[in-house]
């Protein structure tokens, strides 16, 4: 037996980070266990797939495409240099994983660059939204679905966000979510195929989310999230990073890839809000991003 050979498969096999090997054509080679469990996709799945083939469909931070122009471990293939970055993985059950990224080239004795090799860290509060979910477990305030907040705890977190305004003046914001054609989307696949595709909505909330803010379900295809210490025009740009990151997002079923949109209503809190008015003009302004076409913001 090669001890070193032996050794250093065993270490890149066992690294907390994803690690996976292209050859020239961006066809991936190598995938270790990280990679597995930060994708969700095992390795008998990928290996001699391109990264781009409903694998993993890197976006940046505003949902556009970087398979479609020059992905980082392209760049790095075609000029030699390394590269760090931080990018949004597309995960196997549809939603998207904020990871920052290592590239570099393969070469062989000679130099010659033979493929890219890319280094991925999982930079979501994953262990805080764990945390959370145990909180609400305990108090019975976790939709059992989406596993987000339901409806009665977002209540309870509004209340206590206008609370906070009046004592502190600490502002938050209000993006009430509602998912476009989401009853003619369960005609058409099953309910089954729609749960699935609320859970990946779901999660791509939570991947998105900073550690002080929440989101829940309010009911149905309906969700809110609460945004704290947050002005009208960072409100704006928030949710519509989240919408185009979910326009990003899918999940595959029977080989084709199923994406939904979102509409949102966009508010901050006045000083005399209160819960019932507050979200009514959230829920009025997310109406309004419908009748402009859905996908859209509207903020107010």
């Amino acid at each position: 037996m090669d001890l070193e050979k032996y050794s250093f498969e065993s270490i890149i096999e066992n690294l907390h980070d994803g690690l996976y090997f292209v050859d020239l054509n961006r066809v991936i080679t190598y995938w270790n266990k990280s990679a597995e469990q930060i994708s969700g996709f095992k390795a008998i799945e990928v290996v001699g797939k391109s990264c781009s083939e409903n694998i993993l469909t890197h976006v940046d931070s505003d949902g556009n495409s970087l398979c479609t122009s020059m992905c980082p471990i392209a760049a790095a293939i075609a000029d030699g240099k390394r590269r760090e970055t931080e990018v949004y993985m597309h995960h196997k059950d549809g939603h998207r994983i904020p990871v920052s990224v290592r590239v570099s080239t393969l070469t062989d004795k000679e130099g010659t660059i033979i493929g890219g090799i890319e280094l991925f860290t999982d930079i979501s509060n994953k262990k805080i939204n764990e945390l959370r979910i145990k909180e609400l477990e305990k108090l019975a305030l976790l939709d059992n679905l989406t596993q987000l907040a339901n409806r009665t705890y977002i209540e309870r977190e509004i209340q206590s966000r206008l609370e906070e305004k009046k004592r502190l003046n600490i502002s938050f914001g209000i993006l009430f979510i509602d998912v476009d054609h989401f009853k003619s989307f369960n005609d058409t696949y099953g309910h089954e195929v729609g749960d699935e595709v609320l859970k990946f909505v779901a999660n791509t909330f939570v991947a998105c989310a900073r550690p002080f803010d929440l989101y829940g379900r309010w009911g149905g295809e309906e969700f809110i999230g609460i945004i704290r210490n947050i002005n009208g025009k960072d409100l704006e740009t928030l949710g519509n990073r989240l919408r185009s990151m979910l326009e990003a997002s899918y999940v595959v079923r029977e080989n084709e890839k199923l994406n939904v949109t979102i509409s949102i209503g966009a508010t901050v809190v006045n000083e005399n809000d209160t819960i019932e008015g507050l979200i009514k003009r959230a829920d009025i302004l997310m109406y309004n991003s419908k009748a402009a076409g859905r996908n859209c913001l509207t903020i107010g």
